[in-house]
């Protein structure tokens, strides 16, 4: 189907088939289905979503909103196409219009707080090692919990990343994170491995299976607060800090987008923006004539 080929993250085929999901069940109680609806029906849809959004009984933003529009507008462009229909109901269906927010990133000193955190035992040797690789690749978290041992190269210093879109990038790591990695491969992951699971990941969890991004989000949260870090993190708090740092201490825009794997240059730009807010809040903080 046209999620697949296009070449989609999981995680975002994942969500437009939830959207699509919940589309047809709302569709089944009018009598109608996903392969019959009419605009009309996408447009009775999206209202009945806008009103128990109004009613607090769920949340339906405009990025929702926006991604319910495209999850539809993709899976009814395949039918036509496939000729399983004649016309598209969500032709004449306008996208709302979304502000981009700024990523959430880590000062370089939060950063070296939260990467020396973690302490020598076995977990905490497994947890300094992925924060220092996703800190010195920019990994995503998917790619970080999913790497296999075959693409880890700690001598060369280098990972082999499968990223979205089956699309593969070599990306360097620093001293720091070969030093972290190899200290936990010798010290810490065979015991892991003993557990029940029989995975190849890098990173194990205690049942010896590959960690989840859940499990991995939950350590970073512990220790952020071990660390005494304030800021609100995300999964990706790292991976954004990876970025930002480089384009503060002026690496090229072309250079980051291929390290974190990104197809269109201006989902890289964003960067630029938190670079110049950061570079413009410590400039109000600390300069005389503020």
């Amino acid at each position: 189907m046209l999620l697949v080929e296009q070449g989609l993250g999981d995680l975002t085929r994942s969500a437009y088939g939830s959207d699509l999901s919940l589309f047809g069940r709302w569709l089944a109680t009018q009598g109608q289905s996903l392969l019959t609806a009419g605009e009309a029906d996408v447009r009775d849809y999206l209202a009945h979503r806008q009103r128990q959004s109004t009613q607090g009984k769920t949340g339906f933003a405009a990025r929702s909103q926006a991604r319910h529009i495209t999850a539809a507008r993709r899976f009814y462009r395949w039918l036509v196409r496939e000729n399983r229909r004649k016309d598209d109901p969500t032709r004449l269906l306008e996208t709302p219009r979304l502000g981009r927010p700024l990523p959430k990133t880590l000062s370089p000193r939060d950063a070296e707080r939260l990467l020396l955190t973690p302490d020598d035992s076995p977990m905490g040797l497994r947890d300094r090692a992925m924060l220092e690789l996703m800190y010195a690749s920019g990994l995503r978290v998917s790619e970080l919990v999913n790497l296999p041992l075959p693409r880890l190269n700690i001598t060369r210093g280098v990972v082999l990343i499968l990223g979205k879109g089956g699309r593969e990038r070599l990306v360097p790591m620093g001293e720091p994170a070969q030093a972290a990695l190899q200290r936990y491969l010798d010290g810490a992951r065979a015991g892991f491995a003993e557990g029940a699971g029989s995975s190849d990941a890098v990173f194990l969890s205690n049942r010896g299976e590959a960690m989840t991004r859940q499990n991995f989000w939950h350590r970073i949260k512990l220790h952020a607060k071990a660390a005494g870090i304030a800021a609100t993190l995300s999964p990706h708090t790292l991976r954004h800090a990876f970025a930002t740092h480089l384009l503060e201490n002026g690496a090229d825009l072309r250079s980051v987008q291929s390290l974190l794997g990104h197809a269109d240059l201006s989902t890289t730009q964003i960067y630029t923006h938190v670079a110049k807010a950061r570079l413009k809040a410590l400039h109000a903080k600390h300069h005389p004539r503020k």
